[in-house]
C-alpha cells in the first residue's frame, strides 16, 4: 500500500471491487462525470450479476451498457479499450440466451483448481502426483461407504459432536445481564476502542 497499488487480485476480488467498493473510493475523487460514467458501470455490474433478473429490463440494460461506453470513450484515452471492455455489450445478449451469470461462472472452478494444486507433492510429475491423490481419495471415499463408523475424507469434524447431548449439555444457559453489566461491558469496549485508535493514529504519525 506505500506505492498505492493492489498486488496480488484474483478474480473474485477484482469482481468485489467493481460492485462493491469503487462506487464509493471515487467519491469526491474525480470529475462529476467520470465519477458519473464509473459509477454507472459498477451499476451495470451489479444489476446483471444479480441472482433475480426481471427479463422485460434486460432491454434497458443492453441500451445501459451501450450508454456507459459511450460515456467512457468520451472521459478515457482510446488505449483504455480493448477487447474486454468491447465484452461488456454482449453479456446482456449471454443473459438473454442461457440465464442468470452466477450459474455459469468460474469461481468454483477456480477454488477447486486450488484444491487439486493442493495434492502435487512431486513437483517434478505434477499431474501424475495429483492424479494419484485423487484416485486415492475417491477409492478411500468410495470404501468409508461400506465401513460402519469411518470418517468422511476431507470434512472437519467439529469437537462439538462429542460434547452436546446427555446430562448437562453445554452451551444452553441463557444469561440476562442487568443494567449495571451492560454498562460495565459498554464502557470496557469503549476503553478497548479507544487504546486502538491511539495506537493506530500514534503509529501513523
Amino acid at each position: 500500500m506505500k506505492g498505492l497499488k493492489l498486488v496480488g487480485l484474483k478474480s473474485h476480488d477484482c469482481h468485489v471491487l467493481m460492485q462493491q467498493l469503487l462506487a464509493v473510493t471515487i467519491r469526491d475523487i474525480l470529475p462529476n462525470k467520470v465519477r458519473l460514467a464509473i459509477t454507472r458501470l459498477c451499476f451495470f455490474f451489479n444489476a446483471i450479476f444479480s441472482k433475480v433478473l426481471d427479463p422485460m429490463k434486460l432491454d434497458e440494460l443492453e441500451n445501459e451498457a451501450a450508454m456507459i461506453l459511450c460515456q467512457l470513450e468520451m472521459y478515457f484515452p482510446l488505449a483504455f479499450f480493448d477487447i474486454m471492455v468491447h465484452l461488456i455489450v454482449h453479456l446482456v445478449r449471454e443473459i438473454k440466451c442461457y440465464g442468470p451469470i452466477y450459474l455459469r461462472w468460474m469461481y468454483p472452478v477456480e477454488r477447486y483448481m486450488k484444491i487439486l494444486k493442493g495434492y502435487t507433492k512431486n513437483l517434478h510429475c505434477p499431474k501424475a502426483s495429483i492424479v494419484e491423490r485423487y484416485i486415492v481419495e475417491e477409492v478411500i471415499e468410495f470404501c468409508s461407504e461400506y465401513i460402519e463408523k469411518a470418517k468422511p475424507v476431507g470434512l472437519s469434524e467439529s469437537w462439538h459432536d462429542e460434547k452436546v447431548g446427555g446430562n448437562g449439555s453445554r452451551g444452553l444457559h441463557v444469561i440476562t445481564p442487568t443494567a449495571q453489566d451492560l454498562l460495565q461491558a459498554h464502557l470496557y469496549v469503549l476503553i478497548i476502542v479507544m487504546k486502538f485508535c491511539h495506537t493506530y493514529f500514534s503509529m501513523k504519525v
